[in-house]
């Protein structure tokens, strides 16, 4: 591999040429590793520090739903411009600039004194993370053959799943740590960010494609960015602040709809769409797009509740809150490792897609039948099965993907798998919790009456996180086999879109995989 970036005028175009060796890969992977490990790490190791968080900061659980959504929000409606600009320019610059980003707005959130500025700086770590991850798997593309990228998207999935078991543990650690608090979450990724940036401009050499008189559609990227805003704070807001069956429902869905439709006429007539819409006459393309969707409510709506099952259902500490989800995170850690190892070795990746979609279906459908005093091993047979499931998906449909594309259309194909993701992620994550505040304050209530609890005994207000050791004794009880019902109740609302996804996938077709990458180097 050079040394020096090379400059490429005009179109890009695929150019078969001699591979790159694993050392080769391997070193100018490096950088791009430890930026998504800084990227995963900041945002799981606030996990199990949330609810301690939002109490501290007086917020309930809708602030606690929207901490996660607004991060998701930002990434999802991003992630279309970051795949168009990588299309455009310097790759290393996007990604470098993407992690400046994150790590700013990282510091911000550490100083957040509300609910409100907590959010608004989550909202813009999103766009960080939403670079991260859409330039991670273009760049991945860029060097490696489809039949060679398995192994490294291997690797991507083990970087994942080690920063996502290591990110609870190190939350609950630091928000145990009297002298250090939950402050030190946002904190503690700003190190690893600065040794990345100085990585990656070592390490990583990209040929850089530049075309005369190319202009980003910003009007695209702002109607599909209010579009998903809108319908956000829709699942958000309904059944809490008003009926799902009313007035505001119908303009907010209805207004959604207008300017998904508006998108879709900006798109058409765009000179440099930021999503092709030429890209979904592909059935592969489209297949793999609509079961993101589905994968993205089910493995953000499912894990985003779990710390807090563990600590208000079963009353652990934010540091065994992140011990008791390792056995999710191992199975996503083989099953990514294992799957793209194989991959590379046969070529055949939809056994893998289909074995998925099986084991998030099963997983998913098991969690749902937990309670607050469910015996453990049967919670971590059904967080390993999510697990197993979600590490042979995540990775292997960008893989499908991009192996369908052009070089000229692989940051935007690449992208648009990762922003059907992350919207079914953010749709599922506000759903399922305005559905979670709704059930949990039903259980309190029916649990306090059959248990004999008069009113005002202690027990937490509509939608507020409570503060399970100031409770009383039989109000505690109460409140733990709520939210012990209430999450295992999101599992289950979260298990038919597992099942779309397996029903999409396969329905996909199998591909042989190129073994040329595709760009020059």
């Amino acid at each position: 591999m050079s040394t020096t970036t090379t400059e490429t005028v005009g179109t890009a175009h695929e150019t078969e040429t001699a591979p790159m060796s694993h050392r080769q890969i391997m070193e100018a992977l490096s950088g791009l590793l430890l930026g998504m490990f800084v990227a995963i790490l900041s945002s799981t190791v606030v996990s199990n520090a949330l609810p301690e968080i939002i109490s501290d900061l007086g917020g309930g659980q809708s602030a606690y739903t929207w901490v996660v959504t607004a991060s998701l929000l930002t990434m999802t409606a991003s992630t279309p411009l970051w795949g168009k600009l990588a299309d455009l320019y310097s790759k290393k610059l996007l990604v470098q600039l993407a992690i400046v980003i994150f790590v700013l707005a990282s510091a911000g959130a550490g100083l957040a004194q509300s609910t409100g500025t907590l959010i608004a700086f989550r909202a813009v770590q999103g766009l960080g993370v939403g670079g991260l991850v859409a330039l991670a798997q273009v760049i991945l593309a860029a060097m490696i053959s489809p039949r060679e990228r398995g192994r490294y998207s291997g690797y991507f999935g083990a970087t994942f799943a080690t920063a996502t078991v290591g990110g609870p543990l190190l939350g609950g650690v630091i928000t145990d740590t009297s002298w250090l608090g939950w402050r030190w979450c946002f904190y503690v990724g700003v190190p690893f960010a600065i040794v990345a940036l100085v990585v990656l401009q070592k390490t990583l050499k990209l040929p850089v494609v530049r075309r005369a008189g190319v202009r980003i559609d910003w009007l695209g990227a702002l109607v599909v960015s209010a579009a998903v805003s809108l319908l956000l704070i829709w699942v958000t807001l309904a059944g809490d602040s008003y009926a799902w069956a009313s007035w505001q429902t119908v303009a907010m869905v209805g207004g959604s709809l207008l300017l998904g439709l508006l998108f879709v006429a900006v798109e058409r007539r765009a000179s440099e769409p930021i999503m092709p819409l030429r890209l979904f006459r592909n059935r592969t393309i489209t297949l793999t797009a609509l079961a993101s969707l589905f994968v993205g409510v089910a493995m953000f709506g499912a894990t985003v509740f779990l710390s807090q099952y563990f600590q208000l259902a079963r009353g652990q500490s934010p540091t065994m809150s992140g011990v008791l989800t390792i056995p999710m995170i191992a199975g996503i850690f083989l099953s990514s490792t294992l799957s793209g190892v194989i991959i590379t070795r046969t070529g055949r990746w939809k056994g893998w897609l289909v074995a998925g979609g099986v084991g998030m279906t099963a997983g998913l459908g098991l969690l749902g039948t937990m309670r607050h005093d469910t015996p453990y091993w049967h919670i971590a047979i059904s967080m390993a099965l999510l697990g197993l499931g979600l590490g042979m998906l995540m990775q292997n449909l960008v893989l499908a993907t991009q192996n369908q594309v052009s070089a000229a259309d692989l940051g935007s194909a690449s992208s648009a798998i990762t922003f059907f993701r992350s919207l079914g992620g953010a749709v599922g994550v506000s759903a399922l919790g305005a559905v979670l505040a709704t059930r949990i304050s039903t259980y309190v209530q029916d649990g306090m009456a059959k248990a004999g609890v008069p009113a005002g005994s202690g027990a937490p207000g509509s939608g507020a996180i409570p503060d399970m050791d100031a409770l009383p004794g039989p109000v505690r009880t109460v409140v733990e086999s709520a939210y012990g019902h209430g999450i295992a109740d999101i599992y289950l609302y979260a298990a038919p879109a597992a099942l779309l996804a397996l029903l999409l996938v396969v329905c996909v077709k199998e591909v042989p995989l190129r073994t040329t990458s595709h760009a020059p180097r």
